[in-house]
């Protein structure tokens, strides 16, 4: 499984751009990897644990801007075409690379 979250949060003013890093910090602490601006993805094992982490999200989530979740299988996401650039070959974005404990 995996848990995309996309968004488009307001930069105008200070405390705009403290919770927008704040924000994006925690998704990178969550385990999410940027997959283009504003597009965050993590791989999970489960959707009992995407759930979850859509939930936590929830809790530290700005206010302002929109936020949006996808949940979306493996399979799905190996489907997803490329119309321009290169595919996104990182190790941490493979799905051999999770371990379950």
């Amino acid at each position: 499984m995996r848990l995309m979250i996309m968004f488009d949060l307001p930069t105008l003013t200070a405390q705009d751009r403290k919770n927008y890093r704040q924000f994006r910090k925690n998704l990178l602490n969550d385990g999410f990897i940027m997959m283009q601006e504003s597009i965050y993805t993590c791989l999970l094992v489960n959707g009992t644990s995407a759930k979850f982490l859509e939930n936590k999200i929830n809790v530290y989530a700005p206010k302002k801007g929109l936020i949006q979740s996808l949940i979306i299988t493996e399979k799905q996401y190996e489907a997803m075409r490329l119309i321009t650039g290169e595919k996104n070959n990182r190790p941490e974005n493979r799905f051999e690379r999770l371990v379950v404990i």
